[in-house]
């Protein structure tokens, strides 16, 4: 009975863990999948208008550029995917590329459907653009990678443990992993093909409506993969319907820019608008305005729900990938229907959140948030907790590593106790008790965040001692978290000190030194 009452948080850590490297592998390369999917598109604009022929030297070399990252994204994968494992990236990029060789390629597009490996046979097959065989077998061999350096002796593992790893995990790709995760890959994209073209409308509404909060919580990671794995064999209608939420969250952003008499709230609207109509990347939006405001988090529902159940029941699909954004609107088709879609989101999100308000912090929250900052003054942030010093670069959330929140620092808790780290003021307490926001009597808005994706313990193994509207001091307890509970359930405890209104400071210095103290020194704030 005990080892059944251990598997459900086994599960729940495993699946934490797949999750986390679905996401920190595509975070490196979704940029230039993004960008190579837009290059595509004006490709195709530029051949609607007649500016280039498909048959043209500009066409065919632009062409090459837009395609090269789907084509090769097995080996792209591979490296990435095998990095974040902990395994040799260029092992990984191997295996990917074995599986797009000239050889293989010329059997493939000559229509062999099978060769014989020691007698036994090989399906062949077009893995160009595939996710799902390269994501098998990197698991595969980051656990192969882990015995072979236990059991190989050290000095020459450099070439003997990549020689047996491409001995073995090639052969396997292509013998198991690779129908495996292709089967896998078409299995999902089409139940959720049926699941359009049964009811457009209902699937267009559930995936438009639920888009943002996959994404805050990354599990949209699991989604994009299907996307890409439908364009290799055509049209994609996932992403087509998810799109609706992201013009609806824009939609949101300009409407709080507008009403909001708050300088630094409209100075987070600002920031998170532009990225996110042109470049389809709303994590300004979704973490400072959706979160926080929690009417909003109804009114981006709604809107993105409406929007995504219109593209749904028109049949508008994705034809290159890209992040949904005004500027990669020609990758969409029929861009008429898809523009209506979009457009109803956006406008929804606009509407609703400048007719009927945003969530603020209320008037009375109690007596003593009375606290009003004009401006900001040059100060130093103390350390908040005793622990090692660790570079956001090192953190496994792209949102944080690359400084999107704001500039700071993590700290590696020895022990589960958060302190203030200044003279200030509460102003924001997140209900599950995993992050608390302080405001500094200089102006300083720092989070501090404990834990990566610990919000999906929904504030267990958390104790909140101050409430939203407190006023503290430098020193005072804020949060108390059972670390050793918090690691058995399979999350870092990692704890995140940002400056979120890094903008308004000419430099965000971090301390030198590799371990800090309570009211340690640890950022420098310089107007």
């Amino acid at each position: 009975m005990s080892n059944l009452k251990r598997n459900p948080s086994e599960k729940e850590s495993k699946l934490s863990k797949v999750l986390n490297v679905i996401s920190g592998s595509f975070a490196p390369i979704i940029g230039v999948l993004a960008g190579a999917g837009l290059l595509k598109a004006l490709l195709s604009v530029m051949n609607m208008l007649g500016w280039v022929s498909p048959e043209s030297g500009v066409y065919v070399v632009l062409s090459a550029a837009g395609d090269a990252v789907f084509h090769f994204l097995p080996v792209f994968l591979g490296i990435s995917i095998a990095l974040k494992l902990g395994a040799n990236g260029y092992v990984g990029g191997v295996i990917g590329a074995s599986l797009l060789t000239p050889e293989i390629m010329h059997l493939v597009e000559g229509g062999v459907k099978t060769i014989d490996f020691l007698g036994l046979p090989v399906l062949l097959a077009d893995y160009s653009s595939t996710v799902f065989p390269i994501f098998i077998a990197m698991f595969v061999y980051a656990g192969l990678d882990k015995i072979l350096k236990k059991v190989i002796y050290k000095d020459i593992q450099m070439f003997i443990n990549p020689m047996i790893s491409l001995f073995i995990l090639v052969p396997l790709t292509m013998l198991v992993f690779g129908p495996i995760g292709t089967l896998l890959g078409e299995g999902l994209g089409s139940l959720i093909n049926f699941l359009s073209n049964q009811s457009g409308l209902l699937a267009g509404a559930v995936l438009g409506g639920t888009w943002t909060f996959l994404t805050i919580l990354g599990l949209h990671w699991t989604v994009i993969p299907l996307a890409i794995a439908n364009l290799a064999g055509g049209p994609d209608p996932i992403i087509a319907m998810a799109a609706a939420a992201p013009f609806a969250q824009v939609g949101i952003g300009i409407a709080v820019l507008l009403k909001t008499k708050d300088k630094d709230l409209k100075a987070l609207a600002a920031s998170g608008i532009v990225p996110g109509a042109l470049a389809g990347t709303t994590e300004a939006i979704n973490y400072g305005i959706i979160l926080r405001y929690r009417r909003t988090m109804v009114y981006v529902v709604i809107a993105a729900a409406i929007g995504g159940a219109i593209n749904g029941s028109l049949g508008v699909v994705m034809n290159d990938f890209v992040l949904p954004s005004v500027l990669s609107i020609p990758a969409f088709s029929p861009i008429g229907q898809y523009l209506i879609g979009i457009g109803v989101a956006f406008a929804l999100g606009f509407l609703l959140t400048y007719l009927l308000g945003y969530e603020g912090i209320p008037a009375k929250i109690n007596d003593n948030y009375n606290h009003i900052i004009v401006g900001v003054k040059p100060e130093t942030i103390s350390s908040p907790l005793r622990g090692k010093v660790v570079p956001l670069t090192a953190i496994n959330d792209p949102l944080f590593s690359t400084e999107t929140v704001g500039k700071g620092i993590a700290i590696d808790p020895e022990v589960g106790k958060v302190f203030s780290p200044v003279n200030g003021v509460i102003t924001t307490q997140f209900p599950t008790r995993h992050a608390v926001g302080v405001t500094s009597d200089d102006g300083a808005e720092i989070l501090v965040f404990i834990g990566l994706d610990t919000i999906k313990l929904n504030g267990k193994y958390y104790k909140s001692h101050v409430k939203q509207g407190d006023k503290v001091k430098k020193g005072d307890l804020l949060i108390e978290f059972e670390m050793d509970q918090i690691k058995a359930a399979g999350y870092e405890t990692n704890t995140l000190v940002i400056i979120t209104n890094t903008a308004e400071y000419l430099d965000v210095k971090a301390t030198n030194n590799q371990t800090v103290g309570y009211k340690d020194d640890l950022l420098k704030l310089t107007i």
